[in-house]
């Protein structure tokens, strides 16, 4: 654990000789950490659904290319008949068209020859445009692959930061609590509303999670983050939420606090935070890091929104 006085040096810029802390302090300063590492925590969270957004556009490009190189080779083969046709014929396969047979036929012949120009001009726009949409998606391609791997390296370097940030919280926790998780609270042993439909199964799943611990970034079965925890129970539900706070409120129907029913999201902090309303003026969600999923009231902070899943 990291020592109590270079705590409250580095948080204060202070001399070691200064006393450290009180407790009432520290705890002003979790409350403020476990809120800056949970907007870290959902902005990790944002980032994986870009990632995944990438994974699949790189995918669809991909696909893309396999009939676009087989058009491509096809255009690539006609063009190379043509100029291969050309160089064996010259000049002189087209005035032996004309000279073959006799003066009436001469309309016919020029007409024949305008068809066989016009044939190949056709071929040849085909393999110009193949050839120039070849290259754009593969242009495209190569831009989404260098996108996801800077997508990929930022989520590693967030993942460090939040473990590391984690350690501190921790190191916090245990000099105030005594241990750096809460912990030992249990399963909820209370009755389970009766709700009906798809938002009597969210509501039922979020209940059985309660004392489980706060894991960032995740979303079951184990342990969970607030938008992992809200995104779990509607899958559950059938229905599918993005896991991340924010998101999840662009993905809800915009309602009233008097309009709440169990099963619909409830917002705080600017959408950094996100619970399940289960009823009762109670919600379920996964508070913080080193805290358990928990049954408790709405007025854990004053809400900025609530949400209706689609």
């Amino acid at each position: 654990m990291v020592a109590l006085t270079a705590f409250a040096v580095a948080a204060s810029g202070a001399t070691a000789a200064q006393a450290a802390p009180s407790a009432s302090e520290l705890k002003k300063k979790i409350k403020t950490a476990e809120e800056k590492l949970e907007d870290v925590t959902e902005s990790y969270n944002a980032m994986r659904i870009d990632l995944k957004d990438t994974k699949a556009e790189a995918k669809k490009l991909k696909e893309s290319l396999k009939p676009t190189e087989v058009a491509l080779a096809s255009a690539t083969a006609k063009v190379q008949t043509i100029a291969s046709t050309s160089y064996i014929q010259g000049r002189v396969g087209a005035v032996n068209v004309l000279l073959g047979g006799g003066k009436d036929d001469m309309l016919e012949k020029m007409a024949y020859l305008e068809q066989i120009s016009q044939a190949n001009q056709a071929d040849i726009n085909a393999f110009t445009q193949t050839t120039q949409t070849y290259a754009e998606k593969q242009t495209a391609l190569k831009a989404t692959e260098t996108k996801q791997a800077a997508q990929v390296k930022e989520l590693a370097d967030r993942k460090e930061k939040i473990e590391g940030d984690l350690e501190d919280l921790y190191d916090m926790r245990e000099t105030v609590y005594g241990s750096p998780t809460e912990g030992g609270s249990g399963g909820y042993t209370g009755t389970i509303p009766t709700i009906a439909g798809s938002a009597g199964t969210a509501v039922t799943f979020a209940f059985n999670q309660i004392g489980k611990p706060y894991g960032f970034g995740d979303a079951g079965p184990d342990s969970y983050d607030c938008s992992g925890l809200t995104s779990a129970a509607w899958a559950k539900a059938g229905k599918s939420l993005p896991h991340n706070a924010a998101a999840q409120y662009s993905a809800t129907a915009r309602i009233s606090k008097a309009d709440l029913k169990p099963g619909d999201l409830v917002f705080y902090r600017s959408n950094a935070h996100v619970a399940i309303y289960v009823g009762g003026g109670m919600i379920i969600d996964a508070p913080s890091a080193g805290r358990d999923v928990l049954h408790r009231t709405i007025n854990i902070m004053t809400p900025n929104g609530y949400g209706r899943v689609k």
